[in-house]
């Protein structure tokens, strides 16, 4: 009746085994092993069978269904990215720790928000300590990086004007520009110009954020007094050379900069009957009052927009700020924008800047070739190692060795599938470098338990126990080790990965969630398929030589039976 049921969960396994190899196996095999074979390529498995849907990664072909879990989940140092940690920058800021959590929150909102029409998949946005965020976006370029995580200040700038803002009206108003190739110095994130006393603006280099003014030898802010044109005289080229600052309007009688925040989130792109696409966008019930006044005092005159400090541009580079014609209450547009750039600003509109500011600590940007590269050596050593134990097994410890190398063949199929298909309710695990070097250590735990096993196994051959009972014997003596170690190290992972979560590191995070699940599924392999393996062979004339069980001698001659083993009587005869 067992050898019956032994054989019944050895078909079972070898199906599991082989339904895990097929939803495992590589499109282009031949990238890990050996070329002279012609390897299968291979399809991947459904991403729904029958009424179960699988959480595993889709690749979103909907002409090929069995292509929708085709590939394993990739890290950042695997599949490439960028990896970035903003802080809060509240110094200076009278914040709460309430206020502070709450803006937090609502910054991981924002960040998440703006994913999706990046098309970024696979990416994590979580919560590291009090103060900061951690953002890991895989498979994206470093500008895509920073468009999601910039803090999307958007802010209406007008030229600085002789004689103070509203001074003059119209065309006929003096406007100050700097001599070409001269960069203004703005104040980070805003189009505030650095105005001295005398009226002589700062210049400055690099960009947005990280804009900063220069300085002589001395350590002084080198500043350049501007000329005054007509505002009639202002064009595209001259834009270049215009100081810009922000654009007031009244709001209850107060001056009020306009920006983003006075904004709707319904900010859409259309299209021209020419086809160029148009920016619309429409004012909230303040955003109208501000919006209103000052496009009342600027008619005639340019207005740009600035986001996070930099210029809004067209496709050809230049600085788009169109001319105010009329009084502007209700909406807006913006024209002269490419595709992917009014697309760019929308996503702006749309969500908003953060409710607190943020600056970025740290970016880690890792190319997708060396990913790639890391991917195919990891596989590689991955496959070496396996190699290397199952010839060990194999060499030392012979039959047994055998039946633990197929029993490792299993593991190892179905772990790597639980990665690719994913865990339900938490979707397929991330694979980062250190992931593949935890499961990679899983493996030589997996087989640390058969060589316990085997152990006892051959010290009861040597106090005289016939085979079977001293494979059992083996069984049972080994197993308060196996169960201790193995908890220890689950009990590791768990730590592990607590402080992951709690310091914000993936790399911490997918080593010991692989280790772990690399040690569950490891007992289940260790205690029962290999023991099932091992029962069906004894239960075959391979049990009589018993040079294929052990190189020792026992301590005394004893017939190979099966007595004294509760439940296996007569089992080499069943």
């Amino acid at each position: 009746m067992r050898r019956w049921w032994n054989r019944l969960f050895v078909v079972l396994v070898f199906v599991i085994a082989g339904a895990s190899i097929y939803a495992v196996w590589p499109d282009q095999p031949d990238r890990y092993l050996p070329s002279a074979i012609p390897w299968p390529s291979g399809r991947g498995i459904p991403g729904k069978l029958g009424p179960l849907k699988l959480p595993c990664h889709s690749t979103g072909d909907t002409t090929n269904p069995a292509a929708d879990c085709r590939g394993m989940t990739l890290g950042l140092d695997l599949q490439g990215g960028s990896r970035i940690v903003l802080q809060a920058d509240v110094a200076g800021i009278n914040v709460s720790p309430e206020d502070l959590n709450s803006g937090l929150d609502a910054a991981k909102q924002i960040v998440e928000n703006r994913i999706n029409p990046f098309g970024v998949s696979e990416s994590q946005v979580q919560r590291s300590g009090t103060d900061k965020l951690v953002v890991e976006l895989p498979g994206v370029s470093q500008q895509t990086a920073k468009d999601i995580t910039r803090p999307a200040v958007l802010m209406f700038c007008e030229a600085l004007q002789q004689g103070g803002q509203g001074a003059s009206t119209g065309t006929s108003t003096a406007v100050a520009v700097v001599p070409p190739g001269t960069q203004v110095y703005y104040k980070p994130g805003t189009c505030e110009p650095d105005v001295d006393a005398n009226g002589e603006v700062a210049t400055g280099t690099g960009s947005g954020q990280d804009r900063q003014p220069v300085k002589d030898a001395n350590g002084n802010i080198v500043r350049v007094k501007p000329q005054y044109v007509s505002a009639s005289a202002l064009n595209s080229q001259v834009f270049e050379s215009v100081v810009w600052t922000p654009a007031k309007g009244d709001l209850n009688g107060v001056p009020t900069i306009m920006t983003g925040s006075y904004l709707k989130s319904n900010a859409q792109v259309q299209f021209t009957q020419l086809g160029a696409p148009v920016l619309n966008f429409n004012m909230t019930n303040d955003g109208q009052q501000i919006f209103g006044s000052l496009s009342q005092r600027l008619t005639g005159m340019p207005l740009a927009t600035f986001l996070d400090g930099d210029p809004i541009r067209g496709e050809q580079g230049q600085i788009l700020a169109p001319t105010i014609q009329s009084t502007i209450t209700d909406s807006g547009q913006t024209t002269g924008l490419s595709l992917g750039d009014a697309k760019r600003l929308r996503t702006f509109l749309n969500n908003g800047a953060f409710p607190i500011p943020l600056k970025v600590i740290q970016q880690q940007d890792v190319d997708a070739t060396l990913g790639d590269k890391a991917v195919l050596h990891s596989v590689q050593a991955g496959l070496v190692a396996m190699l290397l134990i199952m010839a060990f097994m194999i060499l030392y410890y012979r039959l047994p060795g055998v039946i633990a190398s197929l029993a490792l063949v299993v593991y190892t199929a179905v772990v790597l599938a639980i990665f690719k298909i994913g865990i339900p309710g938490s979707g397929p695990v991330t694979l980062t470098l250190a992931g593949i070097a935890a499961f990679v250590l899983s493996v030589g735990m997996a087989v640390d338990a058969n060589i316990l096993i085997f152990e006892r196994s051959k010290e009861e051959l040597r106090n005289g126990r016939s085979l079977i009972p001293a494979v059992e014997a083996g069984f049972s003596r080994a197993w308060s080790s196996i169960r201790d170690s193995n908890i220890s190290t689950l009990i590791t992972c768990a730590i592990l990965y607590w402080m992951g979560n709690r310091f914000g590191s993936s790399l911490i995070k997918g080593f010991s969630l692989t280790l772990a699940i690399g040690v569950i599924i490891s007992l289940f392999s260790a205690i029962t398929v290999t023991r099932t393996f091992l029962r069906l062979a004894m239960s075959t004339p391979l049990a009589r030589p018993l040079w294929l069980w052990t190189d020792d001698t026992p301590d005394a001659e004893t017939p190979m039976s099966t007595q004294g083993v509760p439940g296996m009587e007569g089992a080499e005869n069943a």
